[in-house]
């Protein structure tokens, strides 16, 4: 026997054993190599395979001619200032206001022509050089409302020129050198000024766009081969991988701690798990055989997919990550299945690049497992699992796809292959549940289901040689599983052990009241020999099922179903002889153990009720209530359920299922008169069998 800190012992050393043998099957970023190679040469290094996605630049020769096309090409922005030549035209004009020595038409003219000149703008003498030179015809104009129109930069002046042409209008009007011409220059500044950085901003993304890569190389798709000769296109391609690798790698000061980070996520999300089995699962935690495959195939399944995603990063939709949730509820139940399925698509979910896509559709899939799969009884369920998980992933691949680019033509079409391959090997699960159930000693629904088919050699046996027995188990297992779907217990595992419980009479037939036809062999015995024979067919059961290779659940049904209770038709006859004498009840009592499941508190409580409810000599509602209730109470005041985690509603619920059922086997026909006899007699077998 395993002590509670031994078992936490050693669950806490798998669970470690895990951590490292997961951490260890990541990819890790390695270092760049050194490559070797010259345009134009072979490529005599292995084959090199980009781990993400590269883009494919230009030549230097390319991108130098892109370049100068677009400086040439390429129109600045200037800001211009509207609200400065409204404000100088009306300090210009406040001025000549007050010279009454010039002409109206004069003054008139000026404040005509500075305002013209603001409006065609004013620029900087070197802004002004370069008109003039050609070198400058447009410009984007970017206003006080940030709007860049674009203008000929024909009309422009310079501060200088714009002075010129105002006192060239000066001197024409005025004759005389004794009148004071106004201060012009005072009124006049450049309010077109270039925007250096709105400029660079544009010039850049304008040389972004025209330098932008050609095309892409994927994640996973072959740079180059071994000795294909290096192409211009091949060599730039292979520099920016360099590039990128070398940026990768100077992020981490040389040091690489993504090993660390891994063992970081691993060990959380697997300490999670373990934190999930002891809390919310502690019967299956206590287990340790269930534990330990638990933890082996989480550690083994994940490590698998990390060292199939090594070959290729897209593998990983080949994978049939369904298989997870679908192998933990065919062994345990669906929120055990689907937390140890999250917990995995958490941790295969650090090598994918679209992590927040991968981890939807893999959910997605894992629900549609558990719900279309509740009991695997036959193998049409899996490829129906499998058709509607092939739904689920192209559905929601293709929505996603949709979400993230918003065009159909960026969907990858090769994807839905790896999905059939996926769904393919799905179908196949059986064979995975098969090898599971043989090195774990696990049952499967599939197998409870073969083990209740009747013609089953050991089944057979039973009706060649036990034909009452057979009669009973067979409405044990009818009332037994009804009321294990009543409280939520596993009916198929109860219909199963019902089967065989008492397999163990094939031996002594004959002494077993069922199988008697008027003879009783107990007559000529005392009641402790009687006894022993009666309890030995418990022990003769579990022969036969380990020489059938029964599951060890259905040898545990047939260890568990009397319990450590009495026979006591025996020990009352034994009080009877001794009447002075206290008889001890350990020749008379079963070896046990008590029940320790709720399917083996059913079976125990169906077997007891359907032999004494049989052994009724009236069969009415009451006497079937009654005889139920005495039953099942007795049971539970003698303590042969405190061991089993049922409770007292389930147990009612139990009672009530069994009296339904148990009426209806034995309800009381109806007394027909005579004149009704040769009617009767004249009808057919399938007319009868309608009548009540």
């Amino acid at each position: 026997m395993i002590t509670p800190k031994r078992h936490n012992a050693i669950v806490l050393l798998l669970l470690l054993a895990g951590i490292i043998v997961i951490s260890l099957a990541l990819p890790r970023r390695d270092m760049i190599q050194q490559l070797n190679y010259s345009e134009g040469k072979p490529w005599l290094n292995p084959m090199l395979t980009a781990p993400f996605d590269i883009p494919i630049e230009r030549d230097e020769a390319s991108r130098q001619r892109i370049t100068d096309s677009v400086n040439a090409h390429f129109v600045k922005i200037y800001r211009k200032d509207l609200t400065m030549g409204i404000k100088q035209t009306q300090a210009l004009t406040n001025e000549l206001n007050t010279r009454y020595d010039l002409p109206l038409a004069l003054r008139q003219k000026l404040v005509n022509t500075l305002s013209q000149l603001y409006d065609q703008g004013l620029v900087g003498n070197d802004i002004a050089d370069d008109i003039e030179a050609g070198k400058i015809t447009q410009m984007r104009i970017l206003g006080n409302n940030n709007v860049a129109q674009v203008v000929s930069a024909e009309g422009m002046r310079s501060v200088r020129k714009a002075y010129e042409q105002l006192d060239s209008i000066y001197d024409a009007a005025v004759t005389t050198s004794a009148i004071a011409q106004p201060a012009f220059n005072k009124y006049l500044t450049d309010n077109v000024k270039i925007d250096a950085p709105e400029t660079d901003k544009l010039l850049k993304d304008a040389l972004n766009t025209a330098l932008a890569p050609t095309g892409i190389v994927q994640t996973g798709e072959a740079i180059i081969f071994t000795g294909n000769i290096v192409t211009p296109q091949k060599f730039v391609i292979i520099q920016s991988y360099e590039r990128m690798m070398h940026e990768k790698n100077s992020r981490i000061k040389g040091r690489d701690f993504s090993l660390v980070g891994q063992i970081t996520i691993v060990a959380i999300l697997m300490v999670v798990f373990f934190a999930f089995m002891r809390l919310m699962r502690r019967r299956i935690y206590r287990n340790l055989r269930r534990m330990t495959f638990l933890i082996v195939f989480i550690t083994v399944f994940t490590a698998a997919v990390l060292l199939i995603t090594s070959f290729r990063l897209n593998y990983i939709y080949i994978v049939p990550f369904a298989l997870v949730p679908i192998i933990i509820t065919t062994f345990f139940d669906s929120r055990t299945a689907f937390f140890i399925h999250m917990v995995v698509v958490l941790i295969c979910s650090l090598v994918v690049r679209d992590q927040a896509e991968f981890i939807i559709m893999q959910f997605l899939a894992g629900d549609i497992a558990i719900v279309s799969i509740q009991e695997l009884t036959k193998r049409s369920q899996l490829v129906r699992c499998a058709a509607l998980i092939f739904l689920t992933y192209c559905v929601s691949f293709v929505a996603l796809t949709l979400v993230r680019e918003g065009t159909f033509d960026s969907i990858g079409w090769h994807f839905f292959v790896y999905f059939a391959i996926n769904c393919v090997v799905l179908s196949f699960a059986y064979v995975l549940i098969f090898i599971v159930e043989k090195l774990f000693g696990f049952t499967s629904t599939v197998t409870l289901v073969e083990l209740s088919d009747i013609n089953n050699p050991t089944l057979r046996a039973l009706s060649e040689n036990c034909p009452g027995t057979f009669q009973h188990v067979l409405q044990v297992a009818n009332i037994a599983s009804e009321a294990a779907v009543k409280i939520g217990a596993n009916a198929q595992l109860v219909r199963a052990g019902a089967l065989y419980h008492d397999i163990g009479k094939i031996d002594n037939p004959a002494f077993f009241t069922e199988n008697q036809s008027g003879v009783n062999p107990h007559d000529s015995l005392a009641p402790e020999q009687s006894a022993r024979i009666v309890i030995q067919h418990v022990s003769d059961g579990l022969k036969r099922a380990e020489k059938a290779r029964l599951p060890q659940v259905i040898r545990d049904l047939i260890a568990q179903h009397h319990g450590k209770g009495i026979t006591r038709f025996f020990y009352a006859q034994a009080c009877k002889a001794h009447p002075d004498e206290t008889v001890d009840k350990a020749p008379y009592s079963y070896p046990g153990p008590n029940p320790q499941t709720r399917e083996a508190a059913i079976l125990m409580m169906a077997d007891a009720c359907e032999a004494a409810v049989k052994s009724l000599p009236e069969h009415t509602e009451k006497t079937i209530k009654a005889m139920v209730e005495k039953i099942i109470d007795g049971q539970v005041s003698e303590g042969l359920m405190r061991e089993a985690p049922i409770s007292f509603k389930e147990v009612e619920q139990v009672k009530q299922v069994f009296i339904g059922r148990l009426k209806s086997f034995y309800h009381t026909r109806i007394s027909y008169p005579d004149d009704m006899q040769p009617l009767l007699s004249a009808t057919t077998g399938s007319e009868n069998a309608k009548l009540p």
